[in-house]
């Protein structure tokens, strides 16, 4: 299949149309509006500095249903001691920028790149993303942030500066979302650490059918 190259207006092709390792479409921008429509459709950007834009649509997909996220009784031991505080939306600029320099830090690369906190900083400033943050005291150890469209939350990224500062913050936010009948949180890929968190994979028919009604619920 070819891969589509997008033009200043804002479609996408059918997401049905993307490759087996999910690329759908190159180019455009990372404006509010574009964004939206990527992520209504179960398409989402993902790329390197210096690369042009790409449009990513796996299939199947990886997601974590709210009220099935596990938690481990070594973690529910750590979640009774109380060691950690849990926010929401409190320093979303500084969960993203975390995200992105420790990813660095690490020698792994980052696809958050100043483009890509610039655009959804701006969906966070227009109510469409949140963050959770994890504090020791008063310093910020771990978070995520994600996409929110509807009942859909669409994981982005996470950091952790010290053990577990990061599963806190994900079982939080599961709980969170499952308290306001979220329908989804989608992972987009696949990583050992959230299938044991209780991620599991969809059929796209299955993901299109909770996106559809998550979306306009």
């Amino acid at each position: 299949m070819p891969i589509f190259k997008l033009t200043k207006e804002i479609i996408f092709p059918k997401p049905e149309f993307s490759e087996e390792d999910g690329l759908l479409a190159i180019g455009g921008d990372l404006s509010l509006e574009r964004l939206i429509v990527a992520y209504c459709n179960g398409i989402f950007p993902w790329y390197n500095k210096g690369e042009p834009i790409l449009w990513w649509c796996p299939k199947p997909r990886f997601i974590i249903q709210p009220n099935e996220v596990k938690i481990s009784k070594s973690m529910k031991k750590i979640i009774r001691k109380d060691k950690f505080k849990v926010t929401f939306n409190n320093d979303f600029e500084n969960v993203i920028n975390n995200c992105s320099s420790l990813r660095e830090i690490a020698g792994e690369g980052t696809w958050i790149t100043g483009d890509m906190k610039n655009a959804y900083i701006n969906l966070f400033k227009h109510d469409y993303a949140m963050s959770v943050e994890t504090y020791v005291g008063e310093e910020l150890v771990g978070g995520l942030y994600g996409v929110k469209i509807g009942k859909c939350f669409f994981g982005e990224s996470m950091f952790s500066k010290v053990s577990n500062a990061s599963k806190i913050a994900l079982i939080k936010l599961a709980e969170k979302l499952a308290d306001e009948n979220f329908i989804f949180i989608d992972c987009q890929m696949h990583t050992e650490h959230l299938e044991t968190m209780g991620g599991k994979y969809v059929s796209w028919d299955d993901y299109k059918c909770m996106l559809n009604k998550g979306i306009y619920i």
